[in-house]
């Protein structure tokens, strides 16, 4: 592809990403708010341009991976007329359905190719280029961008229009967190009749009830590790999104609602930048 491939977000998720199209051969024009993030992808020969205005004059295609829907209106909006025409850009954001559709209505206005396109995976899968990306958008734009989302991802799977992979990324995180607490509550309720960490964990994850993500983390919980793969801060921010799109469709959701309590009560407890299964630590310290 000699597309000129820019990419806007350079966090935890982002710089594994773009990190991997540049394994792939791509030749990338970044953009980051603390340049530091960037160190890696630099040395590697990414182009560092000043400002995100000067990435899109530059680029054929962007992908952005930021962290919320007012960071991702605050950066991209206001440079919608300096893409180049018929630009394509992949939001890989987690956003809630609704703004994803006002970015693709505000796209077309200016002739820009929009497509929704968040990632299911933390940080091991965005290193491994194992993401599975949840797509929304036009059949042609989706194709033009695969040979992309192959770099970094080992699935992508075609949801519909626009605001359908937003949608999916809504449920999905939903569940993450809903199950994670979940667990934790059954945890502190187990060691308190009696029951030892390791066989409580031994056992639940043995059982269909369990979902296959808490094996996953169990040694995080089991050695209090909680350096961030999925800040539970976003998680938070995820679960929030989740109970607006509900509102908007007209659900009631009293147990995401709850969930979202929980760890609105954990990030304003000072734990939002460790990662999302410090939801234990939280309610062990109560």
């Amino acid at each position: 592809m000699n597309k000129k491939i820019g990419f806007i977000g350079l966090g935890i998720m982002g710089s594994r990403m773009a990190r991997n199209l540049q394994k792939a051969g791509c030749d990338l024009i970044i953009y980051n708010r603390t340049k530091e993030k960037a160190t890696e992808l630099l040395k590697n020969g990414a182009l560092w341009v000043a400002s995100p205005k000067d990435v899109v004059m530059q680029s054929d295609i962007l992908i952005t991976m930021l962290s919320t829907p007012e960071v991702v209106q605050d950066t991209i909006t206001p440079i919608l007329s300096s893409f180049k025409n018929d630009a394509l850009w992949i939001n890989a954001s987690t956003v809630n359905p609704s703004f994803t559709e006002m970015m693709g209505t505000l796209s077309r206005k200016h002739n820009i190719r929009y497509l929704d396109a968040p990632v299911a995976g933390t940080k091991g899968p965005a290193e491994a280029g194992e993401l599975l990306f949840l797509v929304g958008g036009d059949s042609q734009d989706l194709a033009q961008a695969k040979p992309l989302l192959d770099c970094m991802g080992k699935k992508t799977i075609h949801l519909g229009t626009i605001g359908k992979g937003a949608a999916m990324k809504m449920l999905i995180n939903q569940l993450l967190g809903q199950q994670m607490a979940a667990v934790a509550e059954a945890l502190m309720m187990g060691k308190a009749m009696g029951l030892q960490e390791k066989l409580l964990l031994n056992v639940l994850t043995a059982t269909p009830v369990v979902a296959p993500v808490i094996q996953a983390v169990r040694p995080k919980l089991e050695q209090q590790n909680y350096e961030a793969n999925f800040p539970l801060k976003w998680l938070h921010k995820d679960l929030h999104l989740s109970s607006i799109s509900a509102y908007e469709v007209g659900v009631a959701t009293p147990s995401l609602n709850a969930t979202k309590e929980l760890y609105a009560k954990a990030t304003q407890d000072g734990l939002g930048d460790l990662d999302f299964t410090a939801i234990y630590k939280y309610l062990e310290s109560k």
